[in-house]
């Protein structure tokens, strides 16, 4: 199927025009498809942007909000450069797309920002505050001049340059050459918006928040496993924004005390950035071991995590899923009694130590998987054929338990994998059987192409 968009003078509508095309052809993007969704993006931005700096300068006052700190923000004419060059990437960027859902994400990322930035700006009205320096008859001079001519002074939190880089990122990050290059000059084009005399950090903070919205809202291949973890990182990027813009705005008001909150939002940040990476061993290391640093710098996650497990945790009781295979949440010491020097541990949790009585043991196994993340294919493959190795050699009074944190998703699914591998069990009847078996696992939709991957 292929999709024309269409602009008519008097009314702008998308139309759908199909024709019978090849697989390889209903993924393939034209030109004009891409130019049409660039038009679209920017007369809705032209349109919000220009009636909302129109309506604001009616108004007999519009208040600014500085924080204390800015004032020692340096003013950087020639970071006016990088600054203007937004616009080049806001029409580069639909250009840069390489398949049909990427464009049609990027376009909804696009419209639903600047809509929302729109109703922001006529909600809460701000204006800039600070007084630019003279420029001298160069250059950049005259970059500044041709700003201040088309560059509203009201239209300021959230930052739409600020969110639109974001944007422009998630499509940029996915090219082979000159990746680096764009990463450096969209921090650059983001850090300009201060050093220009453009924006205040309210506008910067709210900006990321909002991209970052936009992120959650509409995902890029939501139903495929491959991208779950990118998903996951955007809630914890969006919580560390959410974060650290509370900690400074309490800290304007209410005392240095509050920025200690920036110390949640840059473990909001790093996790994010792990789950982006599927870095398994971020917390423990191959024996399970999670060092001081970490567990300081992680200490409100892993506190979570100890809570959730300590209230809500399934499975406390081993359950038997084949003869002599187990599954359960991670134990703690009044489940000693279930094992003996036989039993063989698989700990799948990434987020908490096995307890110490366990994880001596020469039996124990560390093999982490994040949290309702996507799993590794070929990580998952080996460890169903080692497993299923062990399971051959054990001895009459020997077990295996697998088990994760919480009992739901990650012991559930590789239980249930081995259990089809040992049992030769169709992958429909161990999905049923599982779920039969253990009334609390979760096999999450995003999981059904994996399992049939396995």
């Amino acid at each position: 199927m292929d999709d024309e968009i269409s602009f008519p003078a008097s009314v702008i509508f998308i139309k759908y025009h199909y024709v019978q095309k090849s697989p390889m052809d209903e993924k393939r993007l034209t030109i004009q498809q891409k130019f049409s969704a660039f038009i679209l993006c920017a007369i809705v931005f032209m349109i919000v942007y220009n009636y909302s700096a129109w309506y604001i300068s009616r108004l007999e006052t519009v208040p600014s909000f500085v924080f204390s700190f800015e004032k020692y923000i340096p003013f950087l004419p020639w970071t006016i450069i990088p600054y203007m060059t937004s616009g080049l990437f806001f029409f580069l960027v639909f250009f840069l797309c390489e398949n049909k859902e990427q464009l049609k994400v990027l376009a909804q990322r696009m419209l639903f920002t600047t809509t929302v930035a729109g109703l922001c700006f006529i909600l809460f009205p701000l204006k800039f505050s600070l007084e630019k320096p003279e420029i001298a008859q160069t250059f950049l001079g005259y970059s500044f001049r041709f700003l201040k001519t088309f560059d509203s002074p009201f239209n300021q939190a959230p930052s739409l340059h600020i969110a639109y880089a974001l944007i422009f990122w998630s499509v940029l990050r996915n090219l082979k050459k000159r990746r680096l290059f764009f990463m450096g000059w969209l921090l650059l084009l983001g850090f300009s918006t201060l050093t220009t005399y453009q924006h205040h950090c309210i506008d910067i903070l709210s900006g990321s928040v909002l991209a970052h919205i936009s992120f959650v809202v509409f995902p890029y291949r939501k139903n495929d496993f491959l991208y779950r973890n990118f998903h996951l990182a955007n809630f914890y990027f969006l919580s560390a924004w959410i974060t650290a813009s509370l900690a400074l705005l309490l800290n304007q008001y209410y005392g240095y005390i509050w920025l200690l909150l920036l110390w949640p939002a840059i473990m909001f940040i790093a996790i994010g950035y792990h789950y982006q990476k599927n870095n398994v061993f971020f917390l423990k290391d191959k024996n399970g071991n999670i060092s001081i640093l970490r567990k300081i710098l992680y200490f409100p996650y892993l506190l979570t995590y100890r809570f959730f497990w300590r209230f809500f945790r399934t499975n406390k009781t081993p359950l038997e899923i084949a003869p002599r295979i187990y599954i359960s949440s991670r134990p703690d010491r009044n489940d000693l009694k279930f094992f003996n020097s036989s039993t063989i541990i698989y700990d799948l949790s990434a987020e908490m130590e096995e307890i110490i009585d366990l994880k001596t043991t020469p039996s124990y196994h560390s093999v982490p998987f994040l949290d309702i993340g996507s799993f590794d294919i070929e990580q998952t493959k080996a460890l169903i054929k080692e497993i299923t190795k062990h399971y051959q050699h054990l001895p009459d009074n020997g077990k295996i338990l697998i088990h994760c944190t919480m009992g739901f998703t990650r012991s559930s699914v590789i239980g249930m994998l081995v259990m089809k591998n040992i049992l030769s069990l169709p992958l429909e009847e161990a999905v049923i059987t599982m779920k039969t078996l253990n009334r609390n696992a979760i096999i999450h939709s995003y999981l059904q192409d994996f399992l049939k991957k396995i």
